[in-house]
């Protein structure tokens, strides 16, 4: 299937700050990354019913955006062909400003019916961008998308850079996380190492600390700097959830291990969605729309619910690998290589055909800037394609 490039948008108002470095606050809203996938593929298992029952609620999330696609994501639903979604997290408290808050978290997922697989691809927000619309802009950070442009602009980003087209999106905020975590009765996730996280310090140290275990779903609490600590639980708190994502100081891999711990419990939540008797109480859908917005339509999601269920057999997680570079400030760059690896993975996922990886900053860079765009890719060996 051939794919076009998509339209620039018109210039928009600049947004203020968007270089600003938001520490704590941005952190957690990369678990609720899950939710749309908990309604598309979660609460499908309990059959079509319950969507005449939420429509209220998914009219409320649904929200267009402002994106000339390359595939029509309704025509390829109704006909249960696989789909893709570019799943952000931000942490504005009001959806409806969406143009506020940068999008910390970015995921592309591929659902295939046809394999029964979902593949999840973490994203990372620092890559070196010129933002589609706003070029004049560069350098910036892939996660300056949203709001610069909302979540068109994100899409069309994402897709320039990888040459996989972007069907739809979901967007949500860390608002009500603990809610929906509880509401499952929690998740057990295994520890990929032992750790310690305060949610007050952001350290291995502090009040409200949590410890975890490497392989094991164990994990306790102390509210004393660890002179004591609670009963093991093997399920994870909503509280327990945001230190057990949060954690990055102390990973060997940095911010590419948070994401990974950050897969572990979409996974999580996702498997346990499909049977979570909590999914009849509408109050919990209620609280998703309160916190998340999609351009998928009612009808698109009863038709996922018909034809998608299996999909969510197999949940597949990756990521986009980059290396840190600096220029004014620290950004990420990734090797063609590997963008291309990331590519024919996704288009696999798709059934597309395979097609040589996008643009190196997902738009042209503006001719006073070149210099700026080969002092990037030097640092990663590679030079400016024209």
């Amino acid at each position: 299937m051939s794919e076009q490039e998509p339209n620039q948008f018109s210039r928009k108002e600049r947004y203020d700050g968007v270089r600003s470095n938001r520490k704590k606050k941005g952190r957690a809203k990369r678990w609720i990354l899950s939710i749309l996938l908990i309604i598309i593929l979660g609460v499908a298992g309990w059959g079509t019913y319950l969507y005449a029952q939420y429509k209220s609620s998914i009219d409320d999330i649904q929200k267009t955006a402002k994106f000339n696609k390359t595939r029509n994501v309704s025509n390829l639903i109704a006909r249960g062909k696989p789909f893709s979604m570019l799943l952000m997290g931000t942490d504005v408290g009001d959806l409806g400003r969406d143009r506020k808050g940068l999008t910390d978290s970015m995921m592309l997922v591929t659902i295939n019916p046809k394999t029964q697989k979902t593949t999840m691809v973490s994203i990372p927000r620092d890559i070196m961008t010129v933002i589609p619309g706003y070029s004049e802009t560069f350098p910036q950070k892939m996660n300056a998308a949203f709001p610069y442009g909302g979540a068109g602009a994100a899409m069309e980003a994402v897709q320039n850079y990888l040459n996989v087209p972007v069907d739809s999106y979901a967007l949500v905020n860390m608002e009500g996380l603990e809610t929906l975590v509880d509401k499952v009765n929690g998740i057990a996730v295994k520890a990929p190492f032992d750790f310690s996280y305060s949610q007050d310090t952001a350290h291995a140290y502090g009040p409200d600390l949590y410890r975890f275990h490497k392989g094991s779903t164990k994990w306790e609490h102390s509210d004393d700097n660890g002179a004591t600590w609670s009963a093991s639980k093997t399920k994870l708190t909503g509280k327990a959830a945001l230190a057990f994502s949060r954690m990055r100081y102390d990973d060997p891999q940095g911010d590419y291990g948070r994401q990974q711990r950050q897969r572990l419990v979409l996974e999580g939540l996702v498997k346990k969605a499909v049977s979570a008797q909590t999914l009849l109480d509408s109050s919990f859908i209620k609280s998703v729309s309160k916190n998340a917005q999609t351009d998928l339509s009612f009808n698109d999601i009863v038709k996922v619910a018909q034809k998608y269920r299996a999909a969510s057999k197999e949940l597949v997680s990756d990521h986009l690998q980059g290396t840190g570079i600096t220029y004014d400030a620290s950004y990420q760059m990734v090797k063609k290589t590997e963008k291309q690896r990331v590519t024919d993975l996704l288009r696999k996922q798709l059934d597309l055909k395979e097609r040589e990886t996008g643009l190196q900053f997902a738009g042209d860079v503006p001719s006073k800037d070149t210099a700026i765009a080969q002092r990037a890719l030097s640092q990663i060996g590679e030079t400016l394609e024209y």
